[in-house]
């Protein structure tokens, strides 16, 4: 079969492209993640399920064959950053006809076809100097500051580019939580706990149950939200007492 057909093939199919290119064999809701077409993209995943390889697989094949395209990785610190950087360019050192690089630091690797994927430290200012992005993954998402995500999202206005948020959740707080919660019909997510990974032993599960506590083992492996800790009020008595009908009283 001859470069272009498997080009055109892999293209078409990141799927294939995951399993006969990278060897890598995706869980089922992985698979739906290789073939998600949309616009943003939510994972409330479980810690260890595998969310932050293949939000990177897909890293990979946007910068493959989609030539000229901007990937952007961001992550609550540098270093965690940098750490999906890392499972990208491993990736990338698997291919077997490997892509020639005309820039490749610890931070971006360019591709000779014009893409570039990009590690970058979690600060608001630091961002607004990138534009036109085909695809922003967002790891830790629920870590992540509000002001850096809001500066993020207008980096897809004329692109037309792509958004994937990951993480597991901390707290009912912040815009992870309230874009898994929103009725925005843009979203598509996907919800994987440690109970639905066949690589999480139960046995470890209940280990980590007895040690973690009931606050962080739901957050960490069943994914749910639950209340700050320091919370007075509850997330639902706070939004129940809220009126929008109520006029704004004049007190002059």
């Amino acid at each position: 079969m001859s470069k272009l057909t498997n080009d055109l093939k892999y293209h078409l199919d990141p799927v294939r492209f995951a399993t006969e290119v990278l060897g890598f064999e995706p869980d089922e809701w992985q698979k739906r993640v290789l073939e998600w077409r949309g616009k943003k993209l939510i994972l409330n995943c479980s810690r260890q399920s595998g969310k932050s390889t293949v939000a990177g697989i897909l890293g990979v094949h946007r910068a493959l064959y989609f030539p000229n395209s901007l990937i952007l990785l961001v992550s609550p610190s540098q270093r965690q950053s940098s750490e999906l950087f890392r499972k990208v360019t491993e990736q990338l050192n698997i291919l077997p006809d490997k892509p020639k690089r005309t820039e490749d630091n610890k931070l971006s690797v360019a591709l000779e076809n014009g893409s570039r994927i990009i590690s970058l430290p979690s600060t608001e200012q630091t961002v607004r100097g990138f534009s036109g992005a085909s695809l922003i993954i967002c790891d830790e998402a629920s870590r992540i500051s509000d002001d850096l995500y809001f500066a993020l999202r207008p980096m897809l206005a004329v692109s037309g580019g792509q958004l994937i948020l990951l993480s597991t959740p901390f707290g009912k707080r912040g815009f992870f939580f309230n874009e898994w919660i929103s009725d925005n019909e843009g979203w598509e997510k996907i919800l994987i706990k440690a109970t639905d990974c066949p690589r999480i032993d139960s046995a470890f599960l209940e280990e980590e149950k007895l040690t973690l506590g009931d606050w962080w083992y739901k957050q960490e492996y069943l994914c749910e939200f639950c209340e700050g800790v320091d919370s007075v009020f509850t997330y639902e008595q706070v939004t129940g007492a809220v009126d929008n009908d109520l006029e704004p009283y004049d007190y002059l």
